[in-house]
């Protein structure tokens, strides 16, 4: 869980750096980030904590990941963004945008596997299904489009790198979870001669 939590946010460092669009959290993250002048990681942190109030009311209850969620996503991004070399030109742009989106799905595959709980912004995505009666794609949709629009309006990137992060993250985090889901069940029956 705790190296899918900070692969995730260096991953997301690797996003941001590439300056192609970023995804809808972060979108609002840097424009928050842009107007207060605290670190986007740290901004990503305090965003954590204030989507893990709106649960009180969806009456969700947040497990130990949801708690590790909030303190080492935007953590591990803020100390990640000055390491990330800055790119000279689209294709090294494009390459780390890329490789941000891929490794922000293989995070996610092992933050989930884990199964130690949502991260917040998950949770309430899911808890707004779940007591409004909402399709979850639906309330993802709603979600995710509101904030892009608030982030993108305080100053966020949105570029075709915000497209290609919202194409590629569901199936990139699926395949990671294919692999590290900890609860995932064979698809077959081994035979004796498996064990032997």
């Amino acid at each position: 869980m705790l190296l899918g939590l900070i692969l995730y946010g260096v991953g997301v460092a690797v996003v941001v750096v590439a300056g192609l669009g970023v995804d809808p959290w972060t979108v609002l993250a840097e424009g928050l980030a842009l107007r207060t002048g605290i670190g986007l990681g740290w901004i990503t942190n305090i965003i954590g904590l204030a989507v893990l109030a709106l649960w009180i009311p969806l009456r969700q209850k947040p497990g130990i990941g949801t708690i590790a969620n909030i303190l080492v996503v935007g953590t591990a991004l803020q100390f990640a963004l000055p390491l990330v070399p800055a790119p000279e030109n689209l294709l090294q742009s494009s390459a780390l945008l890329l490789g941000g989106v891929a490794l922000v799905g293989l995070a996610g595959g092992l933050y989930i596997g884990a199964r130690f709980g949502p991260g917040p912004r998950d949770g309430l995505m899911t808890g707004i299904s779940a007591r409004w009666g909402w399709p979850l794609w639906v309330a993802r949709t709603a979600v995710e489009v509101t904030v892009l629009a608030i982030g993108w309006t305080l100053g966020g990137t949105v570029g075709v790198g915000t497209l290609v992060y919202a194409l590629a993250i569901g199936p990139a985090s699926h395949a990671a979870l294919r692999l590290f889901d900890t609860q995932r069940r064979p698809t077959h029956r081994a035979t004796p001669a498996a064990h032997g």
